[in-house]
Formats: C-alpha cells, structure tokens, sequence
C-alpha cells in the first residue's frame, strides 16, 4: 500500500527548509515528503503555499517569512529586474559561498561515496558582482517601444532594463548604446511570433586586460536600415569598441546566432588574456566569461599536474586551448581533443600567437579519440579532463584506467557527475587526493571545481 502524501495542492503549512537543491531552492520535508519552494533559505522556518503535487514531491511559493536566516539579504523590488539569472540574490555572499562547498562535499559523500577526501575551503570573488565579459540580450518590441534584457522565467517575455549586475559595466553600456541607436534610428526589433522585424539580439564581448570591446548585431535580415548611421553612431558612443560583427539568423528558431558572420567595421577579432596566455575572441568563439576565476581555477589545475618539463599531457574536452596552453608552459608536450572543428582552429590559432610550438589540437569526441590514441601507443603520464555538464563519458574513463597515467586532473561545472566519474575511477585504481571547489559564478547556483587524483595501482 502507498504511502499517502501529507499535503493537498493550495494548502498553507509552516516549514522548516532544511537545504537547498542544485538550483537554489529551498528544501522543507513534511512528514519525510519533500516540498521544493524557491527562495527558501536553510535554517528558516516560512508559510508556504503548496502549488503542486507529485507522487514523491512536491512545488510550494514561500508566502512569509516566520524566522530568518542569518544569511538573507533583502532584494529590493524595484531591483528585481537587474537580476536575471541569479538564482541567489536573496543569499549573502558568504552564505553562498558555504552553500557551494557543502554541494561539493554532501555529493562526494553522497553520490561518490568519498567521506575521507581533503576539500579546500572555497576560493570564491572579493567582488562577485559585474564579472561577466560577455552579454546576449534579446530584443524585442513592447507598446510600440524597442527593448531589450532577459527573458522571464519559464516564458518568452522579456523585461527591459538598462543593467545587469552580472554583466562588467562596459558591456552593459555597450548593450544600452546599441539599443538607443536602434531606437533613434527606427530598426524594427524581431518578432518571433510573426518572424519579422530586423534586429534579434546585441551581443557584447569584452578583453579585461586589453580593455578592447566587440559589438554583434543578430538581425534576421542581411540589410540593416541606416547602417552606415548605426556604425557610426556606435564607434561615436563607444570609444573602446574595436569590433563591429553582423551575424545573420534568418531561421524561426531559438537558437542565438545563425551561420552567417560578416563584419561590418574594425577587426574580427578582439584579443584578452589569462594569466600570461593571450587568446582572440571571435564573434563565435568560445572563451571563458569570469577570465580572474578562470586563472584562479587554470593556475590550481596546474598545480596539481605538477609538471616537471619532461611529461606528455592529454587534454580532454581542451575547447580553444585555455588549459593547454598553460599547461604546455610547463609540459614537454600537450595533445588537446575537443569535438567542435571551430574550436579546434581557434586552438591553433591561440598557440601560433603565443608562439606555443609544443601543443598540438584534433578534433573528435574525447571518449573515441583518446581510446583511438591508446591503441596506437600514445600514452599521457597527465591527464586532464574539463568535461561538459553530463561528466565524462564512460568509455573516456574506462581508458583512462587502462592507460594508467600517474595522475588525472578533473576539472568539473558539475558535482554531482564529477562525484560518480570519481567513484569510477576510485574503482579502478585511482585516489582522490584534494578537491578545490572555485566560485567562477557568484550570485548563480554553479560551481567549478578542480581534483586531483592519482594512480594508487
């Protein structure tokens, strides 16, 4: 006989949230049954109204706050709209913090059964806002007016504003420069109910150390109205701006960029870098949006490989060549894989400009190129692996445990599956030794960490 469920849909309880799922919700169980409810904080105690049923949990809306946590901070209403995408704005920033390091340690003990291993404290932001080097802002038309901002949970409207407290303000100018350029020149936003209109998205990019600006336009048609007006109006508005890319989506879709990239004025590319490393950044290419924790979190991946000159590295999912290019300052030499061709060239390109010669890039999947590598007889004494969301896949790891190398440096944007590829590879000879959780993206829910793990057998 089933259990019955304690709650009814519209009921008002009183809870007690006792933590927080991977996406921030706060987490209060009645009767062993767990009730999700966003903005719960744990260690409040809250009315809620339950808002859905399901057989093994169930949806509330946090309705008042009885007793508060020591780390809520109140977010304005008229401020609610700089904050799309934080899912922790109501969350101090120390308290997110702790929130990050208990998600890492609860899912290795959980889900990796790893209770004895040594996490470092959290190494998170001295300011974690305006971090972000890159911004994708839709537009659209409201009451005759262009808009543009994000996109309303769970739906396709959009809230005009003017700034994102994640966006570094140089893009955030950038964007509000644009959309007051199209407005006074009278471009017709997207429609994407119609599939009218010109203009889709404004994107940004920005170099922090080259302090050099990009500006891409995403119409859906090749003619832009007044362009010749529009880029002079934007190089005016906006003296860091070294860039000025068309990209051409004519297609119903939600996808962002099309297949066509012309540049209508400048360079094509702008150029930033980590550390020593200096990468170019095309209109596509794929390049890290907090750049100060992307070293942090390079420079402890480093440190863990410990390179001594004399080893060969594989990097697994090596993207445009961030990590192998620093590796390769310290390697006797770096072999990178990653599935998209384009990344790959950008790869290429990036070590020819740092006059890296001992770094070499294919394309493929990891998981065939690696196994294929293997059986040819090339071997890694280092491997590193910065794998997707879903982890790495399981033919990857079943090589690297026939490969043995001496050590394997897992760089991950997911605890949960790092915690099960480290129970794989604890099973088949390896130990984890240190585990350094990073804040690449302060006021979200997301966490970077990076493992070292050696061969034990």
């Amino acid at each position: 006989m089933s259990k019955k469920i304690p709650v009814q849909k519209n009921d008002y309880i009183e809870v007690d949230f006792q933590d927080l799922t991977h996406d921030g919700a706060g987490v209060a169980k009645v009767d062993g049954y767990p009730i999700f409810v966003p903005g719960g904080l744990p260690g409040e105690k809250a009315t809620i109204k339950v808002i859905k049923v399901n057989k093994g949990y169930g949806f509330g809306r946090l309705m008042e706050i009885v007793e508060r946590s020591e780390f809520r901070v109140d977010i304005k209403a008229e401020d609610a709209p700089k904050y799309g995408g934080c899912q922790l704005e109501h969350v101090s920033y120390e308290g997110q913090l702790k929130y990050k390091e208990n998600q890492v340690k609860q899912v290795l003990t959980r889900i990796g059964k790893l209770e004895d291993v040594k996490v470092h404290p959290i190494i998170g932001m001295e300011n974690p806002w305006h971090y972000r080097n890159k911004a994708q802002v839709p537009v659209g038309e409201k009451d005759g007016q262009l808009i543009s901002g994000f996109f309303k949970p769970r739906s396709h409207e959009i809230v005009d504003t003017n700034e994102n407290v994640l966006h570094i303000h140089e893009i955030n100018e950038a964007v509000q420069a644009v959309k007051e350029i199209a407005r006074e020149l009278r471009i017709k936003p997207y429609d994407e109910d119609s599939h009218k209109g010109v203009l889709r998205h404004i994107m940004a990019r920005y170099g922090r150390q080259t302090e050099e600006l990009m500006v891409v336009i995403v119409t859906r048609t090749k003619e832009i109205p007044h362009q010749a007006k529009l880029i002079a109006e934007i190089t005016a508005r906006l003296p860091k701006v070294k860039s000025i890319v068309q990209n051409v989506n004519s297609k119903k879709t939600n996808v962002i960029m099309g297949d066509q990239t012309d540049v209508l004025w400048g360079n094509e590319v702008i150029y930033d870098f980590i550390g020593d490393v200096q990468f170019a950044i095309s209109a596509r290419s794929f390049y890290q949006v907090n750049p100060e924790q992307t070293k942090v979190l390079y420079e402890k991946a480093l440190e863990y490989a410990n390179l001594s000159g004399d080893e060969s590295v594989i990097d697994a999912y090596c993207g445009i060549g961030t990590i192998s290019l620093f590796l390769a300052q310290k390697a006797k030499n770096v072999f990178g894989v990653e599935i998209v061709a384009e990344a790959i060239e950008d790869a290429k390109k990036n070590a020819s400009l740092n006059n890296i010669t001992n770094a070499e890039f294919a394309v493929g999947e990891a998981e065939t190129v690696i196994p294929a590598w293997y059986k040819e007889g090339n071997s890694a004494d280092v491997l590193v692996v910065d794998p997707p969301r879903k982890g790495c896949d399981e033919a990857l790891l079943n090589t690297i445990i026939e490969m043995k190398p001496k050590k394997v440096v897992y760089v991950s944007c997911n605890p949960a599956t790092l915690a099960r590829d480290l129970r794989i590879l604890e099973d088949g000879g390896y130990q984890t030794l240190e585990v350094q959780p990073v804040d690449m993206f302060p006021q979200t829910t997301h966490v970077e960490t990076v493992v070292l793990i050696t061969r034990v057998n």
